[in-house]
């Protein structure tokens, strides 16, 4: 006993038992969507909305105090700047240092019409 074939999916063509000629394919034209883009996605890529105030990042600090483990710090500017800890006290004091550097940093600071040391 056979079993039934299931339904064709949608947009499948029936089998046929026989040889057919080959249908000759119509290139499709574009509407005015590339093909492949998802409906509601911009094709064309936009200015960025949000737009910045002048001001950006010149130093970081970066500290890693896992519980239980040593604490680790690195203090880095554009300067030049670049020290690191490892130990709750030398954390503690690169933390000062880094907050003090904001102070006497050239790039932070104007040089012009500061007396020479």
């Amino acid at each position: 006993m056979n079993t039934p074939l299931p339904p064709p999916l949608e947009g499948q063509q029936t089998a046929t038992t026989g040889p057919q000629d080959a249908e000759q394919a119509t290139p499709e034209q574009a509407v005015c969507e590339p093909k492949g883009v998802a409906e509601g996605v911009p094709t064309a890529v936009l200015p960025d909305p949000h737009r910045g105030d002048g001001r950006y990042p010149v130093a970081w600090l970066h500290i890693v105090a896992p519980r239980g483990a040593v604490p680790t710090a690195t203090s880095k500017c554009l300067c030049g700047r670049d020290r690191s800890a490892i130990g709750h006290s030398k954390v503690h004091a690169l933390i000062a240092d880094h907050e003090a550097h904001r102070d006497t940093c050239p790039l932070r600071t104007p040089q012009e019409g500061r007396t020479a040391a």
